[in-house]
């Protein structure tokens, strides 16, 4: 078996000296090429597979990654991200590995700055970042590739960027999925609502741009004539002013039924129709956070689009620690499951505990 291979017999067998064998098995120099050769040569024919959990642990050196999230509230997506990055780090704890969070203000390139330059200066092991625009974060990244700091992108891929990896959903395709999933329902329809929440005309993240390019692109292929009626919230709103602004929409548009956010915030408008006692609007958003979850129990909300944000945090510091500790090649690409929860199914939904 591979674990009794010594490098004494790798020596036998290549016909070199044991030091030699060490300085290969480590990727050290001083080794000849005639002398790399036949030890290559030797580990093929004896099958060997290093210990890697092994040789980490023998190391005994310490890793500090870096996240690079947006300021958030509470019982939100991203507090999903931080638990399971959290939680990944306390499944490798023997490896001494360390999670530095690290949050931006959206649209505010200067604090996104600020942010990048100080996880920069604690010269950090290996960073996970949630990109603001793509020109700002090659900034960042340019910095990371000088240094050959390894980086993983989450939520939105920029494959310019030359990530180590991404986790995050295929946008484009849940966008389109939402859409084919809302007309089942909506297809007697002549319009439906598009809810965003933005600052300034722009919403909080490029994931959700191309999500709605994914569902303007299905319903223009499939029910071009369903008129899509936006309706902006400021992201800094109130409840109250919420409510207005929702009553005012509802009563301007008494014949529309079907809403649709491609955010994570469905409930503003969940909460809103159970304190109306509104109930003939189906409402579809995406997220398995608390607050919608809840509007998703009492019926307000319909339907849900789940992404596995616990998954993706623990994963994101998982494939670092594969990266640089254990020395292993990770996926380039990896897209999140795109499931779609009910009343009747969201008990069955569970965060993967990894």
């Amino acid at each position: 078996m591979t674990d009794k291979i010594r490098i004494k017999d790798i020596a036998e067998r290549a016909g070199v000296s044991v030091g030699t064998v060490d300085r290969v098995l480590h990727e050290r120099p001083n080794v000849s090429k005639s002398a790399r050769e036949k030890v290559e040569k030797a580990l093929k024919e004896m099958d060997y597979k290093p210990n890697m959990y092994a040789s980490a642990l023998a190391y005994n050196r310490s890793y500090t990654f870096h996240m690079l999230i947006p300021k958030h509230e509470s019982e939100a997506y991203w507090e999903e991200i931080e638990e399971g990055a959290k939680r990944a780090m306390e499944a490798r704890r023997d490896f001494h590995i360390n999670v530095l969070i690290h949050f931006y203000e959206r649209f505010n390139d200067a604090h996104f700055i600020s942010q990048y330059q100080e996880i920069m200066n604690a010269k950090p092991d290996g960073v996970v970042i949630v990109p603001s625009t793509l020109e700002l974060t090659r900034q960042f990244t340019d910095l990371l590739h000088e240094q050959n700091i390894p980086f993983i992108m989450l939520d939105s891929y920029m494959p310019d960027l030359k990530p180590l990896s991404f986790y995050g959903q295929d946008s484009f395709a849940s966008g389109y999925f939402a859409a084919k999933a809302l007309m089942m329902i909506a297809y007697k329809e002549r319009e439906v609502m598009l809810m965003k929440q933005t600052k300034d005309g722009r919403v909080t993240s490029k994931q959700q741009d191309n999500r709605e390019v994914g569902f303007r692109h299905y319903m223009h292929d499939h029910y071009p004539n369903v008129k899509i009626v936006e309706l902006d919230l400021p992201i800094e709103g109130s409840k109250k002013q919420y409510h207005i602004m929702l009553e005012k929409f509802f009563t301007q548009h008494p014949q529309l039924h079907h809403c649709i956010t491609l955010s994570s915030k469905a409930h503003i408008i969940g909460e809103f129709l159970l304190k109306t006692n509104r109930r003939n609007v189906q409402v579809m958003g995406y997220d398995m956070v608390h607050k919608n979850a809840e509007c998703l129990r009492q019926g307000s909300i319909s339907f849900l689009i789940a992404q596995h944000a616990y998954q993706q945090g623990y994963s994101c510091v998982d494939a670092l620690f594969q990266a640089i500790v254990l020395k292993k090649k990770v996926n380039p690409v990896n897209y999140m499951p795109i499931e779609l929860l009910m009343k009747e199914n969201v008990e069955f939904y569970r965060r993967t505990q990894l």
